[in-house]
């Protein structure tokens, strides 16, 4: 009781509790505020509902709808053998009433408002906090760029692909260099096609309006590293070695085409009358934006961005890698292991799995934490928010330096003092789905890795055992 006169007393003035996200993460966290006294900030309808214009509604539970208190009078309690006795102390309906309090979800930059209901101060989710986007062009898309996997192996379907864009959509079609003066045997087909230099490839994504792929993972890899903010959607098909994420057939590219083009399917939520919104189906796959520091420094000589993983690990050294872990600038560990990586949810089911890491879906917001064979057998995997700020430092003590490499590439050394600081990019990966995001990863997870393959199922009861109650203990 006690603690109750005193909780009673905190709640009679204003309390704040802040924790804001730095303004480098994606999703938001939340400001909780007390507001005492009268100045409620929601207020209840007769649903039991609370409603704010400037921000989300917030379902209500039922479980926290007021329930009518009993009466002081004749209260007693139980003492055993029959016997009751008077209960001292204040009734419940005596008690003070908790303090009004809305939600601010904020990233550090902007704020919105969830509500509560002003007389009990429930709250919960009134709709998931990740949902499936859908990509819908205002305008018809003009210009469009075309990857292929190394090597002549594609070239039929390559330019199969460029003919169709070109001829029959009426498109502006780009290829890499290359590729380009690969088709010289084809010159009314070559002059029609744009290409692009390295020093061109900032600008891309102002005239690109999407990007196909025909091959495997790596070709997406390469997309992602062409552009180097934003990249524009991508369609991949599955024409490589394994293609976890390559969830088009070929055999279906005019039609998949021409529902990117022109736009596959409909949303009668989001239409208005005389006007049907039609679209397809895109994940976002968060990059990681990772910048590369020299000797203490704090400002980046290097800047890459990754859609799998950010990897430090001992190279060709003979001993242990030794990496300081920061968070925020708090030391959260020290790893001595082969290496360490950080990876997105998209590289999940790439290098970090065979480490030892989970398999994640795409659209949870998130930065796998895993150790490459630590020297420690409670050092397992973990999972960070996506708002997580991590610094891979190689310590001045350090027996040897470390090497990092971005999505297998760019691989350099790091030496002491040297480190590599790693956060959610802003600028994600969009990829065109198949069916769905959730079904297409089931599905890549069945078709790549066998997930679940257990060869032959349970066989059920003969008839006559069905439904029978065991009574040995063989039954069991």
């Amino acid at each position: 009781m006690a603690f109750l006169e005193r909780a009673s007393r905190m709640l009679a003035g204003d309390i704040c509790f802040a924790a804001l996200q730095k303004p480098t993460g994606r999703r938001a966290r939340h400001r909780v505020r007390w507001s005492g006294g009268t100045s409620a900030r929601a207020e209840r309808d007769v649903g039991g509902r609370s409603m704010d214009v400037g921000g989300r509604s917030m379902d209500l539970y039922s479980s926290c709808a007021e329930v009518a208190a009993p009466s002081q009078s004749g209260r007693r309690r139980n003492v055993g053998n029959g016997q009751e006795e008077p209960i001292d102390g204040r009734a419940v309906e005596e008690w003070p009433r908790k303090a009004d309090l809305y939600i601010m979800r904020t990233d550090g930059r902007s704020c919105s408002r969830e509500t509560v209901t002003a007389a009990s101060g429930c709250f919960s989710f009134s709709y998931p906090s990740t949902q499936q986007q859908m990509l819908v062009w205002k305008s018809r898309p003009k210009c469009v760029l075309v990857l292929k996997k190394l090597g002549d192996e594609l070239s039929d379907q390559f330019l199969e692909v460029v003919r169709y864009l070109a001829d029959e959509e009426n498109m502006q079609v780009v290829v890499e260099h290359q590729e380009r003066e690969r088709l010289a045997h084809e010159p009314d087909l070559q002059q029609r096609l744009g290409t692009f230099q390295e020093d061109e490839q900032i600008s891309l994504h102002l005239h690109i309006d999407f990007v196909v792929c025909l091959g495997g993972d790596g070709v997406i890899l390469h997309a992602s590293a062409l552009f180097k903010r934003a990249i524009p959607p991508v369609i991949s098909f599955n024409l490589g070695s394994l293609g976890f994420l390559t969830n088009h057939d070929f055999g279906r590219y005019r039609v998949d085409l021409r529902d990117v083009i022109h736009g596959g399917f409909g949303l009668e939520e989001c239409s208005l009358p005389g006007e049907e919104v039609k679209g397809v189906y895109i994940t976002l796959r968060m990059r990681l934006l990772c910048e590369v520091c020299r000797d203490g420094s704090t400002e980046p000589e290097q800047t890459y961005e990754v859609m799998n993983e950010v990897v430090v690990d001992r190279g060709a050294n003979p001993y242990l890698t030794k990496i300081e872990c920061w968070e925020h600038g708090t030391l959260i560990t020290k790893v001595q292991a082969d290496g360490v990586m950080l990876a997105t949810p998209t590289g999940s089911t790439a290098y970090s799995v065979a480490a030892g890491g989970s398999m994640v879906h795409p659209s949870v917001p998130a930065i796998l934490f895993t150790p490459i064979c630590p020297h420690s057998l409670s050092f397992r995997p973990v999972v960070l928010p996506d708002y997580a700020d991590v610094v891979l430092k190689v310590p001045e003590d350090a027996r040897a330096s470390a090497w990092v490499c971005f999505d297998g590439k760019q691989r350099q050394e790091l030496l002491c003092g040297d480190s590599v600081r790693v956060r959610m990019s802003p600028n994600p990966v969009p990829t065109i789905d198949h069916l769905e995001q959730t079904i297409d990863w089931f599905g890549s997870l069945e078709r790549c890795f066998g997930w679940n393959d257990r060869g032959a199922e349970q066989r059920a009861f003969a008839a006559p055992q069905q439904n029978r109650r065991p009574t040995q203990l063989e039954d069991y």
